[in-house]
């Protein structure tokens, strides 16, 4: 075996810290995120299975990756930067919201209560780190010709576009039915994923290994070790947000 390999994948470990974390009373959780920038490699796994897991539709972005060129020519290189929403322990969305519909819950994730939310968008532009889309009821399969002969069609491929998200553990209408359409959509760190014992789709998906995720409070996870590292830091730190999403450089 070779010794740059480590004695275990990282989704074991993340997967047996989620279940310690499971055993304890849900206000006492509070989860976080690492992201090893020196380990991303630019693939966009994770933002194509967020939007798979979700099913997010056009302009609705949960998790972009930011290209960074570095360095001075001809000695160049490329840097890439997940940025999920960092869930903020001081978030500006919640104290904009003008009908309480975006708030943070009792595991330190900021979600929003599709139901309450009026689609002002006031949290969109309050976000210091653009981690908020308005959903405004688009399809990828608008302009789609239907054609029954082909194996895609548009009948085809609105069916799974049509199909409706898990988010926040419910079952929301069909498209075109109402809520999330015209409202403020985000990151919820796969809440209805960690409430059955699964990780978030980003961190599962990352074939680097480059996303840590667990119970930031519990000494003895991955997620707690990586936020101790020298190397750790969060996006805009300078603002007082408190980030629940740290980086290594």
């Amino acid at each position: 075996m070779s010794v740059n390999l480590p004695a275990e994948d990282p989704l074991i470990r993340m997967q047996r810290d989620l279940k310690r974390a499971k055993g304890k009373n849900l206000k006492d959780i509070k989860w976080g995120m690492v992201i090893d920038i020196a380990k991303c490699i630019g693939c966009h796994a994770c933002t194509i299975a967020c939007v798979a897991e979700n099913k997010l539709p056009p302009g609705v972005v949960y998790r972009v990756v930011l290209e960074e060129e570095t360095g001075t020519y001809p000695s160049v290189g490329r840097r890439f930067v997940p940025r999920p929403c960092v869930h903020c322990q001081n978030p500006p969305c919640v104290k904009v919201c003008p009908v309480t519909a975006t708030y943070k819950n009792e595991q330190g994730v900021v979600v929003v209560n599709y139901n309450r939310c009026i689609g002002c968008r006031y949290c969109l532009v309050a976000c210091p780190y653009a981690a908020r889309t308005s959903d405004f009821g688009e399809w990828y399969t608008n302009k789609t010709p239907e054609a029954p002969e082909k194996l895609v069609s548009r009948k085809t491929a609105s069916g799974y576009e049509s199909r409706p998200a898990a988010e926040y553990g419910k079952k929301w209408p069909d498209r075109g039915q109402g809520s999330p359409i015209g409202n403020a959509r985000k990151c919820h760190f796969c809440l209805h994923r960690l409430s059955v014992g699964m990780l978030p789709a980003c961190v599962t998906t990352c074939v680097g290994r480059a996303t840590i995720f667990g119970d930031r409070t519990d000494p003895q996870s991955l997620v707690h070790e990586q936020i101790g590292s020298p190397r750790v830091f969060r996006l805009k730190e300078e603002l007082g947000t408190q980030p629940s999403v740290y980086y290594l450089k």
